[in-house]
Order: C-alpha cells, then structure tokens, then sequence
C-alpha cells in the first residue's frame, strides 16, 4: 500500500498550469465546487495526480473559511490521488460558502470532494 503523501509535485504551482486545467476538461460541479482537468499531455505532468486550489475571498470572507475549505481538499485528494488518472485537477469555489460551524462545513466540504472525485473516469 502505498503511503497518502502530498509533495510539492503533486500541487501546481504557477498561473500557466492553473490555466491550462482550467481550459480542459470539466469534471463535475457541486453545490460549492466545479472541477477541471488538464486536457491531453501536460508538460508540467510528473507522476500522479495533481492538484489546485482557487478559494476566492468574495466567495468565503473568512480567512479561517478559506484555509479549512482548502485543508479539507488537500486531505481528500491525499487520500484519493493513487485512484485518480494522471492529468491536473482543479477546484474551483463557484458559490458563496453558507454560514454553518466549521465543523458542519468540515462534512459539507468533505462530502463533496468524495462525490466529485468520484466522478473522476480514466
């Protein structure tokens, strides 16, 4: 079994990379999120998935919100990456985050990573 890890090639790291999944392919779309990936070769791709993150603020004002929503899908793809096919995910908050604990958020965001990245298809 291999070990859950989140190394630094496994995130993208610059605008160009964000813009090219970005323009590929939508995965699925949530009550909080929508999903790209990268399109065909990518030549950034190294091994394995690799993930994004854009958290708006005009979409989750609090600087608590944001890190928690981001640290929730960081988790998720951790656990889900060796399953995922090789190409760049992003996701992208498209709504504005309802007004609930952050434990009820922890479940809201986790919920919706686990259904989205189970949309994922090779």
């Amino acid at each position: 079994m291999m070990r859950a890890s989140f190394p630094a090639t496994a995130r993208l790291h610059s605008p160009t990379e964000y813009a090219q999944s970005l323009k590929g392919q939508r995965v699925g779309r949530g009550a909080l999120f929508v999903v790209t990936r990268s399109r065909g070769e990518d030549p950034h791709q190294t091994e394995g998935a690799r993930l994004g993150l854009i958290v708006p603020k005009r979409f989750a004002n609090r600087a608590v919100t944001r890190n928690t929503i981001k640290r929730i899908l960081r988790e998720t793809f951790r656990h889900k990456r060796e399953g995922l096919p090789n190409a760049a995910y992003v996701f992208r908050l498209h709504s504005k985050v309802p007004q609930v604990s952050l434990t009820a958020l922890k479940q809201l965001v986790r919920t919706e990573a686990d259904t989205l990245f189970s949309k994922v298809r090779p």
